[in-house]
């Protein structure tokens, strides 16, 4: 939608008068970065993962974390250029500084974990200055989103800028192999039997409460604690991995279903997706060393635990090391990105289908969302020259062909993928200190940017080494809108629901309770949502129409208050809504062998 100069922007997306429009010539009002790490998380800045050789925000003293949702306003500061190229968006909306970050999220007062301290590659943690610790917060159970799909990486950094024109190579190509031993390992579960309440958590269950239906501890992890990624439901089987192992429980009961299947070293990577025949690729590293790289892989069976094909992830290029990788899934395909580079596997059967490079003058591949018919690459281009800038485009799946490609202007970071189908970007400019939701057709068009003047809060963890695209939770997205949860204190929010087509706000649904909550999914013409507990209550499932003039809540489960204190301390909890059934795990071990952690569990009626 490119504007002739000296014209009124059209639309409220045109571009500077005098100037030629870039990447497309529309340009979404900049917004300011939301609270990033809703549900009691800590504030957080915009992650510092700009495109090889983007400017580093500098380091700021960490300030207290609020409780629950909500962080006060702040005032009004001038509107930037957006990320398309346009002049400042007419909306008007009051622009906030960014927050600051905290790991994994602040607890709340009297619950959850203690926070750990930073260590190399940690998400959430502060690039270069502290981490803030508790502060007498309270932990919150996070949300993660069914229809979510992968999330890749980056790393920024001025030496991209010049580290030359290589291809790759400097090191082994990645040559999958079958496991030496196709069946899971016999090591010990956190618990075998199925059913089991040692902790009376149902004891005086009220009427109309659901039941706790099984539990899980957390395995040993060592003391600096250990990361716990994936869940997966799938048939009557829920499959989650912490620290070296992958448990599968009957979803009825608790009872081990196979394995658990025990992996040489720590676990650094899962595929956040399964693929459509309940197939998973895991990433582990090669070591235990400070030196070792996430670079083993290991594909599994979702319903048998067997071992499928192995596959050692080569280095690519100068700086582009696979000592940090993420795993996406896209309908046969595995991507798995490093650095500056890609290399996609058939992932039935390991075989090395292509590697995605720099290309033109100077971009390389930086991140990578997939789902089950699109891939979606990130890349950085011109780095640490004037025409600096990232580039959004669609892959070919099964050949890496590139379909579209998606100029986006200097200084904005493409920084989450809420959705890859339909495509839906959030946007970040750390200069200008402000956010953009932006959304495109299926042939990579700008389609519409997000007008509701609001303080959204889902829940986006970040990494230092990392670009996570698709590593925000509480945020869900069909084919015609965009759902997300308002910004709150503890009490009450909204859910409000933005139009794919115009960006603007139709209709919203308050929290039936005292709590905030936030979407999971969209399942069968309705928004399932997940209202947090309280020290006296369990928390709710419910659903919401998402068509038709009522929009009101419904409620699915109501969790027992007995249990509401457990169902509240999951270490970076995520959620799953599946089958009548609602699971929670945690998604980072403590380490801490007094806390009695809790690894999943699991209600129902």
């Amino acid at each position: 939608m490119t504007q002739p100069p000296n014209q009124p922007p059209q639309g409220g997306f045109g571009a500077p008068q005098d100037q030629p429009p870039q990447g497309g010539g529309f340009g979404p009002a900049p917004q300011t970065p939301p609270a990033q790490g809703g549900f009691g998380a800590a504030p957080q800045t915009p992650p510092a993962q700009g495109g090889f050789g983007a400017p580093q925000p500098p380091a700021t003293p960490p300030q207290p974390p609020q409780p629950g949702y909500g962080y006060p306003h702040q005032p009004q500061q001038p509107q930037q250029p957006g990320p398309y190229g346009a002049a400042p968006g007419p909306y008007g909306y009051p622009q906030q500084p960014p927050q600051q970050p905290g790991p994994y999220g602040a607890p709340q007062p009297g619950y959850g974990h203690p926070q750990q301290p930073p260590y190399p590659g940690m998400p959430g943690a502060a690039p270069g200055g502290p981490v803030p610790g508790p502060q007498g917060s309270r932990k919150k159970t996070a949300l993660i989103i069914g229809a979510a799909v992968a999330a890749l990486l980056v790393i920024g950094g001025t030496v991209f800028a010049v580290s030359g024109g290589d291809d790759g190579g400097g090191g082994k190509k990645p040559v999958a192999q079958h496991s030496d031993d196709p069946k899971h390992s016999a090591t010990s579960s956190p618990t075998t039997s199925g059913g089991e309440d040692p902790e009376n958590l149902n004891k005086d269950r009220q009427a109309g409460e659901a039941k706790v239906l099984w539990y899980k501890p957390a395995p040993d992890a060592p003391a600096s604690g250990a990361d716990a990624p994936g869940m997966w439901i799938t048939g009557d089987t829920a499959v989650k991995a912490a620290y070296k192992q992958v448990f599968a429980f009957r979803t009825a009961d608790g009872g081990t279903a196979w394995g658990p299947l025990a992996l040489p070293q720590k676990i650094c990577a899962v595929t956040p997706q399964k693929s459509a025949d309940d197939k998973v690729v895991v990433a582990y590293m090669n070591g235990g060393g400070d030196r070792a790289k996430c670079n083993q892989l290991q594909q599994l069976d979702l319903r048998t635990g067997e071992k499928g094909w192995t596959a050692e992830v080569a280095d690519g290029g100068l700086f582009d090391s696979a000592m940090s990788v993420e795993l996406t899934v896209s309908g046969k395909t595995l991507m798995v990105g490093r650095s500056q580079s890609g290399t996609a596997y058939d992932l039935g059967t390991g075989k090395k289908l292509y590697d995605k490079k720099k290309y033109g003058a100077a971009c390389f591949p930086a991140a990578f969302a997939g789902s089950t018919s699109r891939l979606i690459q990130v890349a950085s281009c011109g780095a640490g020259t004037g025409k600096e800038h990232e580039e959004i485009q669609e892959l070919d799946p099964a050949t890496g062909k590139v379909r579209w490609t998606q100029t986006v202007k200097k200084g904005w970071e493409v920084t989450r993928t809420y959705s890859v189908d339909p495509l839906v970007v959030y946007l970040t400019n750390r200069d200008k200190k402000a956010w953009n939701i932006s959304t495109f057709d299926k042939n990579g068009k700008f389609r519409s940017e997000v007008k509701a003047n609001e303080k959204f809060a889902p829940r986006c963890g970040w990494a230092i080494l990392e670009r996570e695209l698709q590593g925000c939770q509480g945020v869900a997205v069909d084919a015609n809108m965009l759902y997300l949860p308002t910004d709150s204190t503890v009490s009450a929010n909204e859910i409000v629901a933005i139009s794919l087509a115009d960006g603007k706000a139709k209709w919203r649904v308050d929290s039936p309770a005292d709590r905030p909550m936030a979407p999971v999914k969209v399942e069968d013409g309705k928004l399932i949502a997940y209202v947090q507990p309280s020290y006296d209550t369990g928390g709710q499932v419910v659903s919401v129409p998402v068509t038709g003039s009522s929009h009101k809540t419904t409620r699915l489960l109501q969790n027992p208050q007995g249990a509401a204190d457990v169902e509240d301390a999951f270490y970076d909890g995520v959620v799953d809504w599946t089958g009548g059934r609602l699971f929670i795990s945690s998604g980072r071990l403590s380490g801490d062998d007094d806390s009695k952690e809790k690894l999943m569990m699991a209600f129902g009626n």
